[in-house]
């Protein structure tokens, strides 16, 4: 049986995704990394080191998998999201001509790729990570304009993705759409898709990776 590590920022996600794990062996550990592209990288590090130190079969691939917002027109509220790269957006500088990336100023590369998950129902493209949650439609049209393939946002999937390539390990992000990106507005909000939507793609997700 193939070993898959779940990793999600809170508990909330967590629930929703050993709700739709069936019973008995499944090979589908969760983690709750914490909230933060730092916090799920070291606790997503930390996970694969423990588990490689206790001489296990190991892991086969890694996942970023939670709730996050999609860019206007990209996708409703309660669909999927899959990454065919993640994107640290926030990651550079600041100028008077506007943002620097971490690429541009020659430091690294802010970009990793993400995985196919066969059989799962999903919008694919760019997902970006970001430090603090968009929330005015000025700075979604500017990350629009910076990443024009991008189809969502979250806070981890770099910082995930970045301790699977450091592990040499396959990775995902798979994001379940609860609210738009653009202006604040809790109201508008529909966890409650976004979180049915992660239970029902739990075993899609597990059986596509056992596949491939």
């Amino acid at each position: 049986m193939n070993r898959i590590l779940i990793v999600t920022a809170v508990e909330a996600e967590a629930e929703a995704v050993r709700r739709g794990l069936p019973e008995g062996p499944h090979g589908v550990d969760v983690l709750v990394g914490g909230v933060g592209s730092a916090q799920a990288a070291a606790a997503t590090s930390r996970a694969l080191a423990l588990d490689s130190a206790l001489d296990s079969a190991g892991y086969e691939a890694v996942l970023s998998v939670g709730i996050g917002g999609a860019f206007a027109g990209k996708a409703e509220l309660g669909e999927l999201l899959l990454a065919r790269r993640v994107v640290a957006a926030d990651l550079g500088a600041d100028s008077p001509e506007g943002f620097l990336s971490v690429d541009s100023l020659g430091f690294g590369s802010s970009t990793l790729d993400g995985g196919r998950v066969p059989g799962l129902e999903a919008v694919v493209g760019t997902i970006l990570t970001v430090n603090t949650a968009t929330g005015t439609d000025e700075r979604a049209a500017e990350l629009m304009e910076r990443h024009p393939t991008a189809v969502g946002e979250a806070m981890e999937g770099y910082g995930v993705a970045s301790a699977a390539a450091l592990a040499e390990l396959p990775f995902a992000e798979v994001r379940a759409v609860s609210n738009l990106v653009g202006k604040r507005d809790r109201d508008a909000w529909r966890l409650d898709l976004a979180f049915a939507a992660l239970t029902a793609a739990v075993l899609p997700i597990a059986e596509g990776l056992e596949a491939c």
